[in-house]
C-alpha cells in the first residue's frame, strides 16, 4: 500500500506584513526523504511552522493537502491526528506533563475510541525506543523537555517521531545543538523509520546530518521559494562550495529577479 502525500502548491506565508514565503512548491510521498537547505532567513522554519499551523504565520495565497485533505482548514491537533508531525527547532517545555504521559495520551489521540494502546504496550514500544536512542529511562518520567539539556530535547523529539509513527514528518533543524554522538543515535533514530509509509521532510543548514541520513532529493530555498532540486549530490556541492553558485547561475543577486527553475 502506498504511503502518504503532502502537496505544497504556491505557499505564500506572511508575518506581520512581511512576506517570508513567496510561492513555495513541493511535493513529499511516502518513502521519501527530502532535505530543505538554504542561508538564513529564506524561509525554511516558516515553512514547517506555517504547515503546522502556527498562529503567527498567515498563509495569503496557496494550498496545502495531504492525501486531498486541505491541511490549512485543519486546527493544529486535527493535523497531527492527520499524520503529521513537526520535530521543533526549540520544542517547547511542559511543566506538570511528564514526558512518558504525554506520550501515551498523544498516541491515543491518533487511535479511535476503545481502541486505546494498553499500559503494558505502550511502556514496552516506549522502552525499546528508549534503548535505541540510549535515553535514560528516568526521562520517560520528567515533565516534558522541562530542564532538559539541547540534546536531550532533540532526542525527545525523535523519541516522539519513532512512537506516533506519523505519516508524514517535518524535521526543523534537528540537527543543532548536537554533538557528533548524538547525531549519530538521532540518524539511527530517524533512519529505522524510513520505509514505504514514512515521508520526511528534513530542514538543515548543514551536510553533516546528510552524511548519516541520505535523503532522495535536495532542495535549496532562497528569497522564499525553492530555487533549486537535486539528488545528495546537490548538498554536498553546498557544502563544498556555498551558495553564491546558485545565486550567479540563476541571477539571484536581485531580490526583484524572478526565475523559474
Amino acid at each position: 500500500m502506498a504511503g502518504s502525500t503532502l502537496e505544497i502548491k504556491n505557499l505564500h506565508v506572511e508575518i506581520e506584513g512581511n512576506e517570508i514565503l513567496k510561492g513555495v512548491d513541493l511535493t513529499i510521498n511516502g518513502g521519501e526523504f527530502h532535505a530543505v537547505m538554504g542561508p538564513n532567513g529564506t524561509g525554511k522554519s516558516t515553512l514547517a511552522s506555517a504547515i503546522m499551523g502556527h498562529p503567527s504565520f498567515e498563509i495569503t495565497e496557496g494550498s496545502v493537502h495531504l492525501d486531498g485533505q486541505d491541511v490549512l482548514e485543519m486546527e493544529v491537533d486535527e493535523r497531527a491526528r492527520a499524520g503529521l508531525f513537526l520535530a521543533m527547532q526549540y520544542p517547547s517545555e511542559i511543566s506538570g506533563v511528564t514526558t512518558s504521559d504525554f506520550l501515551r495520551s498523544s498516541i491515543n489521540a491518533r487511535r479511535e475510541e476503545g481502541d486505546e494502546i494498553s499500559l503494558m504496550k505502550f511502556i514496552k514500544e516506549m522502552d525499546g525506543v528508549l534503548d535505541e536512542l540510549e535515553i535514560d529511562k528516568n526521562m520517560a518520567q520528567r515533565y516534558l523537555n522541562e530542564g532538559f539539556s539541547g540534546g536531550e530535547k532533540k532526542r525527545n523529539e525523535i523519541l516522539q517521531l519513532m512512537l506516533l509513527k506519523p505519516e508524514i514528518a517535518i524535521l526543523d533543524e534537528i540537527d543543532s545543538g548536537l554533538d557528533i554522538d548524538a547525531l549519530k543515535v538521532v540518524a539511527k533514530g530517524i533512519n529505522k523509520m524510513r520505509d514505504e509509509q514514512f515521508g520526511c521532510l528534513i530542514i538543515t543548514h548543514y551536510q553533516r546530518l546528510l552524511n548519516y541520513i541520505t535523503p532522495d532529493k535536495v532542495h535549496v530555498m532562497m528569497q522564499g521559494r525553492v530555487v533549486k532540486s537535486g539528488g545528495p549530490e546537490l548538498a554536498q556541492r553546498l557544502e563544498s562550495e556555498g551558495y553564491d553558485w546558485i545565486k550567479q547561475e540563476l541571477g539571484l543577486e536581485d531580490e526583484n529577479v524572478e526565475q523559474e527553475v
